[in-house]
């Protein structure tokens, strides 16, 4: 196994075109074509984290925050980002990472806080918008089932739980560029145009290329004429934090309290109590301050994330309850996530749980 083959599996999971523009995702230190050793997971890559893998042997592993957020101009070992690089490259260690990728998921860093909490009837919070698309393209009638069974194949008519491939009959040429098509050959040489099929699907954004792929594989013509829109169409499965419900409602310090023991975290900060029951939650796990306003609209009681600033409480204003955990606490269980879908997708094989506790932060 190479480290493209743990690439390919991960990316399924958090498909890389879902990460926010200021992010810096993807293979960080390390060739694809690597011969992997084993997998070491963790929340952050730090030089104890590679310590660690290579006590475990692994010479891969899968970091959900980025160790390069910027630019690096020089590698001489002066702070611990350099530091971690130059011992990584220095042992033949590839690092992949995957950060809000993984938190724009619905079952992600996320979905995995709702699991911990056992909240129910969930939907995305922020959903994302742009990443819905549509292919129409125009078909000689025999060859409708082949693209269209490769273009299902390729992941096209399917959006989470939404599926949508539509075919309608139209006359040759209705398409522009239609034209540029090779008309069919039929008996004695004599060229005649057959009855086209117009094809119309929906697909995730993530899927282009290879929707594009199948389409030129499949389509008889040499030159294809089909058209790709972006779609205005919020996507309920992709997106910034979850909102749900628990199975019951529950007064709110005992929420709290819940709430400290289930996310395993020393200390809540959160704004002022409002003295009604918790029953409907919105969480976003790392920096999530900005979704305040989202979490109110969507009649969140509490809202828990983590690196609230002091003037940010405010916005609270009476209306739901606003809880930092911590920005470590919010994103400790996207690890096992992590093992989780690697080891279902590589059984077989060392994927490791990092040991190690890299949150920063201690309290007295």
């Amino acid at each position: 196994m190479i480290v493209q083959n743990v690439i390919q599996a991960i990316e399924k999971l958090a498909p890389l075109p879902y990460a926010e523009d200021f992010d810096n995702v993807g293979l960080l230190v390390g060739q694809r074509t690597q011969e992997v050793t084993g997998v070491l997971v963790t929340l952050d890559t730090l030089e104890n984290i590679v310590d660690e893998a290579i006590e475990n042997n692994c010479n891969l592993i899968v970091s959900f925050h980025p160790i390069i957020f910027g630019g690096l101009k020089k590698i001489n070992g002066s702070n611990y980002i350099e530091r971690v690089v130059l011992k990584a490259i220095k042992n033949d260690i590839a690092i992949y990472a995957m950060h809000t990728a993984l938190d724009n998921q619905i079952n992600g860093v996320n979905g995995k806080i709702c699991d911990v909490l056992g909240l129910e009837n969930r939907t995305v919070l922020i959903p994302q918008k742009g990443t819905i698309k549509k292919l129409v393209t125009f078909v000689p009638k025999s060859n409708a089932e082949k693209v269209r069974n490769e273009l299902f194949d390729a992941e096209g008519g399917s959006i989470g739980n939404y599926d949508h491939c539509s075919f309608n009959v139209e006359g040759t040429g209705t398409f522009k560029g239609n034209e540029a098509s090779n008309p069919v050959i039929g008996e004695k040489g004599k060229v005649h145009f057959e009855e086209e099929v117009q094809i119309s699907i929906t697909f995730p954004k993530h899927a282009e290329s290879k929707i594009l792929k199948a389409l030129f594989t499949a389509h008889p013509y040499e030159e294809v004429a089909y058209e790709i829109t972006t779609l205005e169409n919020k996507n309920q499965h992709i997106g910034m934090g979850m909102i749900g419900e628990l199975p019951e409602a529950m007064e709110e310090l005992d929420f709290l309290h819940y709430l400290k023991e289930k996310m395993n975290t020393d200390c809540i900060r959160h704004s002022a109590l409002r003295n009604k029951p918790v029953k409907k939650v919105a969480v976003l796990g790392g920096s999530g301050a900005f979704a305040i306003s989202n979490a109110k609209n969507a009649g969140a009681d509490v809202y828990i994330t983590a690196d609230v600033k002091y003037h940010e409480f405010y916005k609270a204003e009476n209306q739901l309850i606003v809880a930092d955990i911590g920005h470590y606490e919010s994103e400790q269980f996207t690890k096992n996530l992590l093992v989780e879908h690697l080891t279902k997708n590589f059984p077989n094989f060392a994927i490791i749980l990092s040991t190690r506790n890299t949150n920063p932060i201690k309290y007295l």
